[in-house]
């Protein structure tokens, strides 16, 4: 069945007059979180994120587009199955550090599991490749577990964090800005 799908699924670029009424829709169910702890001490400081249940599970939703200003020249991929997009990754080359960012990744809730996420992300690397990027990277949360362990899968690692990125009380709601990564080459 997964097979028969990908076979199908092709991949295409959109342009942004294709896209002025695209909003992607995330929602997430999520039953666990990374609890981060910072411990400065003399002469270090200790971190650690520990992987600790939520009381109950929690439904995270949350809308995006693509195209958006801040974003120096977006490219955006679509995962399309016949004439339907099934899912879409947005990606910016960052010059200055020599790295392809993933601003958005999305595959609809239908299509998860079925290795379509698999096949866009791929695509960035393909894309990143292309470009002569040395690493791709993303931000997701501390909460979006299914998330983290999909990018783990993928041969991503934890390169940063961010624990005041949304809010200040970022540690308390138990979402924080985690950065990944995948290097794609050595330094020379």
């Amino acid at each position: 069945m997964k097979r028969n799908l990908l076979e199908n699924v092709s991949m295409r670029e959109l342009s942004k007059d294709e896209t002025t009424t695209l909003r992607l829709q995330y929602k997430y169910l999520t039953s666990d979180y990374y609890d981060l702890s910072v411990n400065r001490e003399k002469e270090a400081w200790k971190i650690t994120m520990t992987l600790k249940p939520f009381e109950k599970a929690l439904e995270k939703i949350s809308e995006s587009k693509v195209f958006e200003l801040h974003i120096e020249e977006p490219r955006v991929f679509a995962a399309v199955l016949g004439e339907e997009q099934i899912g879409w990754v947005e990606l910016s080359y960052e010059k200055w550090n020599n790295r392809m960012r993933v601003w958005e990744f999305l595959v609809k809730e239908e299509f998860r599991r079925r290795g379509v996420g698999k096949l866009l992300m791929n695509h960035a690397v393909t894309i990143a490749k292309e470009k002569g990027a040395r690493m791709l990277v993303l931000e997701t949360q501390s909460c979006n577990v299914p998330a983290i362990c999909f990018y783990l899968k993928l041969g991503f690692e934890l390169v940063g964090f961010d624990s005041a990125a949304y809010s200040n009380e970022d540690v308390a709601k138990r979402e924080i800005r985690l950065e990944m990564g995948l290097k794609l080459q050595q330094l020379r």
